[in-house]
């Protein structure tokens, strides 16, 4: 069903604000302005400091255009009935196939040269998840995070039994050649020339809310430009770059993994929403903000609470996010500074 979903979609393209009164209300969904919301879908393609200086006008175009594609990927799902764990797969695998965004093809090298993969995904039902690190050869890791959850008794997987695992689902391989993007190269150029890992940033999400009033967040990376063989961030990490729970909300994270691990980012928000009764918006942004700045972290996070209401907090220059809510059309944003009404 997955597939054909998402096939199906392939081939059209061809041719929160809210405060929760109980946050374990699992089956309500409201949006912000009072309606009900059938389904919804937010995504991010990476954080960091970078404004209108640094992208041309073409540029921002193309990277608007891709995150449409990728919401309406998602939608196309959601709005056939789909549930939200398939919507999220089906965006982030759209964004693993552009070379604009580092996971998938347009990954990042690491120091030795090579493309080291890391996604996880997680179903707000019943908090089960999947995850792999250090996937090498594969389209579509978030593809592999999610057989680990369906397929698998365990979790998480690394290196070389990560690729035992997907080999073992028949999921598509991809030659050496198809990640060596030119984008990628620039960036371990750059970072040759002054050994060191500035261009941190850098990861594709998605959260999602279906119409059964289900939540699923997805993360899917290259990494860190110039990383260290075996280096693993908060992508792959559930409670740091991923977390889903039907009781409060969906949440994927970009930006410096390391500090996403130390403040468990994703967990936090969540925990924040269930035990403190706030709402989605005041809890990403005191994590965000408050808790992970404090010890010198930069990034954001993408998150959808219960109701369908989605959220987007940083404390970067820009973030490449979007969203589409039932009934609606694709909004997206590039600078922290730009607004989004779904």
């Amino acid at each position: 069903m997955r597939q054909c979903l998402f096939i199906g979609f392939s081939a059209l393209l061809i041719a929160c604000n809210s405060n929760p009164s109980d946050p374990q209300n699992e089956q309500q969904t409201r949006s912000s302005n009072g309606v009900q919301a059938r389904w919804s879908i937010a995504i991010h393609g990476g954080a960091g400091h970078f404004g209108t200086e640094n992208l041309s006008i073409e540029q921002q175009n193309a990277y608007r255009l891709s995150l449409t594609k990728a919401l309406e990927a998602g939608g196309y799902v959601l709005d056939k009935g789909g549930n939200a764990t398939d919507a999220v797969v089906a965006a982030i695998a759209l964004m693993e196939d552009d070379s604009l965004f580092n996971a998938g093809r347009g990954a990042v090298y690491t120091a030795s040269g090579a493309h080291e993969l890391d996604a996880s995904i997680m179903r707000g039902s019943d908090r089960n998840c999947g995850a792999v690190t250090g996937l090498q050869g594969f389209r579509h890791p978030i593809q592999v995070a999610m057989s680990v959850m369906e397929e698998s008794q365990h979790v998480f997987f690394s290196g070389h039994g990560a690729g035992e695992f997907a080999h073992s689902t028949g999921a598509e391989t991809a030659e050496p050649a198809w990640f060596h993007t030119q984008k990628a190269k620039a960036r371990f150029e750059r970072a040759l020339e002054r050994d060191t890992t500035q261009e941190k940033f850098g990861t594709v999400g998605c959260v999602a809310l279906d119409s059964e009033g289900h939540l699923a967040a997805g993360t899917s990376t290259g990494g860190m430009t110039f990383k260290r063989h075996g280096r693993i961030g908060d992508s792959p990490i559930i409670g740091a770059g991923t977390w889903a729970d039907d009781r409060t909300c969906a949440v994927s994270a970009t930006g410096w993994g390391e500090f996403f691990i130390r403040s468990s980012v994703a967990h936090d928000i969540h925990a924040r929403m269930l035990h403190a009764g706030t709402s989605l918006e005041e809890a990403a942004s005191a994590t965000i903000h408050q808790e992970m700045a404090a010890l010198g972290g930069d990034g954001g996070v993408v998150a959808i609470d219960h109701w369908g209401n989605p959220v987007f907090s940083m404390n970067t220059l820009g973030m490449f996010r979007g969203a589409l809510i039932a009934g609606g059309k694709p909004v997206t944003a590039l600078f922290a500074n730009e607004k989004i009404q779904p």
